[in-house]
């Protein structure tokens, strides 16, 4: 078989294994990165500092925040410092689900340490440290 389409495939695989293990959340996994990131990080949110955080655009963010809104998983507050911005906030049920689901990834993350040893895990995280670096740059530049 190509070693191209190994990597691909094998790449998929992990994805798709990934995603499955938390196939009851409620929303997508781009909102739930969105969430993650406004529980997680300290600071002021807001949209234009989201996607600058992921690398998206603004109005990917406002997407986003848009139906998290609707759903009752952000506030949008005013920003006192620039009155033509505002304020991203988590709502009690965003922490939760964040918290849940954190916990939940944290665990798979730790699994995945174990077996594989603390060596293997580091090279493979150096690994796809360099891969984003990659993509970005394509990305960047494409």
């Amino acid at each position: 078989m190509n070693t191209l389409m190994h990597t691909a495939e094998q790449v998929s695989l992990f994805c798709r294994l990934n995603m499955n293990i938390r196939k009851d959340i409620p929303i997508r996994s781009s909102e739930m990165g969105l969430l993650i990131y406004l529980v997680k990080s300290s600071g002021s949110n807001t949209p234009l500092e989201a996607a600058k955080y992921f690398k998206v655009s603004k109005g990917m963010i406002t997407n986003m925040v848009t139906s998290l809104t609707k759903k009752g998983y952000i506030i949008r507050e005013k920003s006192m410092e620039d009155k033509r911005s505002y304020l991203l906030l988590p709502t009690k049920i965003a922490i939760e689900l964040v918290n849940k689901t954190y916990d939940e990834n944290f665990k798979i993350m730790a699994t995945i340490q174990e077996k594989l040893g603390t060596d293997d895990f580091q090279m493979f995280t150096t690994m796809l440290e360099k891969v984003n670096e990659i993509l970005l740059e394509e990305k960047n530049n494409g």
